[in-house]
């Protein structure tokens, strides 16, 4: 039974197929000699089939034992040779189809690297891992199984026509009267299929997105005893998606035997009528006999040629989704100041150095008789305004400074544009208004690979990857050794956790830490930050997840992290930034309230408000 169609087609299919047809130029040479051999094999069937009636007319009528043997050993050769330019063309066919979808899902990634984070924000992790999985299975699917199908069905198809014809152009007129019906049929039952096909998918995407939201919340599910009504819910949508399955199937279901039904009628009445011309003498035998046999592989290509050019639309659905997404535009960055390694000189100045000595500089790549400026971590916002999306400020002419070494800390209720200062800072995103300094340097003019080598971060949500306690440390410095990674451990006040692991540092980490409890993820982030050495930190809601025992063992830790360095820290729990020299009380967008925490609570105004609403509820 051949695979039912599910009713994708792409929207431009133009644009589509002509940044495919490049991909497929890549490895033309590979692609012509799998088309070649497609035809060839087809042709071979064609030719086969015809040897039917110099066969019977020369040989089997004549009686000549010595000419049959001869053309049928012609005839075993022909489809001998079929079976082989059939056998070479799916070998070669799987490698070609193998290097065009190691060409997109490469190109695929490397351009997802280059996108800004706001495109990230827009898209479900979902849809942009069924870009990997099921649009690119269904290109495989269609290179593997459909392009040379297409190929030498279209060669049969056509071919076995020109033979109708040319055996005997009067049933032949017959012939294309019952393969126009089986084209009505086809083209009816198909548009009826399509709309359930479209029914079906609706019913399967809301299914598997709720089937994804009852297992994620178990744990919920569990505590208020909702399994008997989650199961309602699972069956209700089941049932509407076994209706739409049903009523797509049944559609689809009658189109092959519909379509044998006609061609076995057209076959029987081209019978009748060839045995008549025969008995008359307008027609011989042999080409009664090939033209026959022609009939009835006559369908057989249609069919095919009718199903994998549908497949191959499917496949361009999925691949203009791949496109569009590999169209989508790259994070800009036309900042020429670069980091480099520095040494001090006798006289006190700096110079670029190839090794590694613990001293930075910014080094204008567009100017490099410039002189170099130290990495010292000053960072200063000058009316800065933002938003997200175009009319909605999130953040109103915000100007602030952080001064090497301090520690600036900002509050506010949610929503309030904390964490947004920060994603600034990194240039997650660009300032809509003003601009900011890093050591008075613009930030736009900073590379942003050196922007946030510059930059350590430690983030509310925690990512793991899979690999080793040690691997996750190092990802803040790829090359760190394991000297530094253990140092880092107890900067962060890991260490201790860490070798009560089975196996220690080089204990795996699967499933994004789900063998690590929350507080232990986030003090392998800190941990990670550590390990990098950055001026400057950023510490976005770091010990949300640590208890209050585990967040004074790390306090020291943290001290110790922060002394010289730049940090900024996001907090709801205002204990911990009560040591900032400064806090920045932010509400709709805007400071209303800076200075320490003595003088803010002095004020009694929204940070005295907060601090004692929190000790309210501990």
């Amino acid at each position: 039974m051949p695979r039912l169609y599910n009713g994708k087609r792409p929207k431009n299919l133009r644009q589509t197929l002509s940044t495919f047809v490049r991909y497929l130029g890549r490895h033309r040479f590979i692609l012509a000699l799998v088309a070649v051999l497609a035809a060839l094999s087809a042709c071979a069937n064609l030719l086969g089939t015809y040897m039917i009636k110099p066969i019977v007319n020369q040989y089997v009528g004549r009686g000549d034992m010595q000419g049959l043997m001869f053309g049928v050993s012609v005839t075993a050769g022909i489809y001998a040779a079929g079976t082989l330019c059939t056998l070479g063309y799916t070998q070669l066919m799987v490698r070609a189809a193998q290097k065009v979808l190691l060409d997109i899902r490469s190109d695929l990634y490397r351009h997802l690297q280059s996108l800004p984070l706001s495109f990230f924000d827009r898209q479900r992790k979902g849809d942009l891992m069924s870009l990997f999985t099921n649009d690119v299975d269904t290109i495989s699917d269609a290179l593997n199984n459909s392009f040379a199908v297409v190929i030498q069905s279209l060669v049969q198809m056509v071919g076995t026509f020109v033979l109708l014809f040319l055996l005997n152009w009067q049933l032949s007129f017959l012939v294309l009267i019952g393969y126009g019906a089986m084209f009505w049929y086809i083209r009816s039952s198909g548009r009826r299929s399509k709309f359930y096909y479209n029914k079906q998918q609706e019913h399967l995407g809301e299914l598997d997105g709720y089937i994804e939201e009852m297992v994620a919340g178990q744990k919920v599910i569990k505590v208020f005893g909702h399994e008997q009504a989650n199961l309602d819910g699972f069956l209700l949508r089941n049932q509407a998606l076994q209706e739409a399955g049903t009523n797509a199937q049944s559609y689809a279901g009658t189109m092959i035997p519909a379509v044998v039904a006609i061609s076995y009628i057209n076959y029987a009445v081209i019978a009748v009528l060839g045995a008549i011309l025969v008995l008359r003498g307008r027609s011989d035998v042999g080409s009664l006999a090939s033209y026959l046999v022609f009939v009835r592989q006559a369908t057989p290509p249609i069919n095919q040629f009718t199903q994998q050019g549908n497949f191959l639309l499917a496949a361009m659905a999925g691949a203009e989704r791949i496109f569009q997404t590999m169209e989508e535009a790259p994070e800009e960055d036309q900042g020429t100041v670069e980091l480099v390694n520095v040494q001090q000189q006798e006289d006190g100045s700096l110079a670029p150095c190839p090794q590694q000595t613990g001293l930075w500089a910014w080094r204008d790549s567009a100017r490099p008789q410039s002189p170099l400026i130290p990495l010292r971590g000053d960072v200063r916002f000058h009316h800065v305004t933002f938003g997200y999306q175009p009319g909605q400020t999130v953040l109103q002419d915000i100007s602030l400074y952080a001064k090497p070494g301090q520690k600036v800390a900002f509050v506010g209720s949610t929503g309030a544009g904390k964490t947004t200062v920060t994603n600034l800072i990194n240039r997650f995103y660009d300032v809509t208004g003003g601009f900011i300094t890093y050591d008075g340097i613009d930030v736009r003019s900073i590379g942003k690979d050196a922007l946030r080598r510059s930059l350590g971060i430690v983030l509310q949500d925690t990512h793991l990857f899979t690999g080793t306690v040690a691997d996750n440390i190092r990802f803040g410095k790829l090359d760190a050794t394991q000297e530094e990674v253990e140092q880092a451990a107890r900067i962060a006040n890991a260490h201790s956790f860490i070798q009560r692991l089975p196996q220690g540092y080089d204990t795996l980490v699967t499933g994004d830490g789900a063998n690590l409890s929350q507080g232990q993820r986030q003090l392998l982030a800190i941990a990670r930050a550590a390990v990098a050495n950055p001026p400057v930190l950023i510490l976005d809601e770091a010990t949300s997840s640590i208890d209050t025992r585990t967040e004074a063992l790390i306090e020291k830790g943290m001290d110790q992290l922060m002394e010289g360095r730049t940090v900024f820290v996001i907090a709801h729990r205002l204990s911990t930034v009560r040591n900032a020299n400064v806090i920045l009380v932010l509400e709709h967008g805007q400071v209303v309230e800076r200075g320490n925490h003595q003088e803010l609570l002095a004020q009694r105004g929204e940070y005295y408000q907060l601090y004692h609403g929190m000790w309210e509820l501990s």
